[in-house]
């Protein structure tokens, strides 16, 4: 892993990005690449209906004046989000400063700034809520699924506050994207040394066994201690009580497929499970 790119903005989740990102970047070598996106927003002087009455001379001065303070607004979003990049890197150095670590404000769309990017990243890290979140009714920011959907890598889904990771566990449904995730820790110096669990939603049928056995070579191949568990029962509520009961730390699932109908139903299952977990969900296409 050579870069991981943390989406900071400023909210409560952005103090765990930066552990997270922190936690990773000890593990892997992996520089940091922090990142603070302002996103374009209608002027103030387009929000203002200034036809009617007003004389031509008045309606120039108005949107001259409301032109000077959209500028000035905008600057001054601008010197926060550089300053919120500071706070971040400083508290990544706090916690390790032999650690690279660099940043980088840019103005645009989230979706669009972040599929730009990538392409030098191994994995983006992004807050399971923002700073517009409504805490009251436990909604996922609104950036979350529009990143995680539009990323061509590993999202890393960081929980409000970060707890050490010494159990992990994938969820398994033998499909391509459960087999990538798989995959994926197997080959990753990130999970080395970690506790390993696999849970699987299924009645125990031969091919079911055969699937999740070969997952778990695979992974005991990669030097992992693996523990299995094939549970009855709805594919969230399997694993939700899967990461409650084996105190894990971390999850790892696929949440996207090619096929349009199975990635609305891996996505609706991920959703569920993003709502109720209380630890970061990388989340695999």
């Amino acid at each position: 892993m050579d870069k991981v790119t943390a989406l900071i903005d400023g909210s409560t989740y952005s103090s765990a990005v930066c552990d997270n990102a922190a936690w990773i970047a000890s593990r892997t070598g992996a520089e940091i690449e922090l990142l603070h996106v302002l996103e374009h927003r209608e002027t103030v002087a387009g929000q203002v209906n200034l036809s009617g009455n007003i004389a031509l001379g008045a309606r120039t001065a108005l949107l001259n004046e409301l032109s000077e303070l959209d500028a000035r607004r905008a600057r001054v979003a601008q010197k926060l989000g550089w300053a919120i990049l500071e706070d971040a890197q400083a508290r990544i150095a706090a916690q390790d400063d032999s650690l690279r670590v660099r940043t980088r404000l840019r103005i645009g769309n989230v979706v669009e700034t972040v599929n730009a990017q990538e392409a030098e990243s191994d994995l983006v890290i992004v807050g399971k809520r923002g700073e517009a979140a409504n805490f009251e009714t436990l909604e996922l920011g609104s950036n979350l699924e529009r990143v995680a959907r539009a990323s061509n890598r590993p999202a890393f889904v960081s929980a409000r506050e970060f707890r050490p990771i010494a159990r992990v566990l994938i969820s398994f449904d033998g499909g391509s994207s459960s087999l990538k995730a798989v995959d994926y820790v197997s080959r990753s110096t990130l999970f080395s040394g970690l506790e390993c669990h696999v849970a699987m939603a299924g009645s125990g049928r031969p091919q079911e066994v055969r699937a999740l056995t070969q997952a778990c070579a695979q992974l005991e191949a990669g030097s992992f201690k693996v523990t299995s568990h094939v549970v009855q029962g709805d594919a969230g509520d399997v694993i939700s009580r899967a990461v409650e009961e084996s105190r894990i730390d971390l999850l790892i699932m696929g949440a996207f497929s090619h096929s349009r109908l199975r990635s609305m139903i891996l996505w609706s299952t991920t959703r569920g499970v993003l709502m109720r977990c209380q630890i970061p969900i990388v989340l695999i296409h």
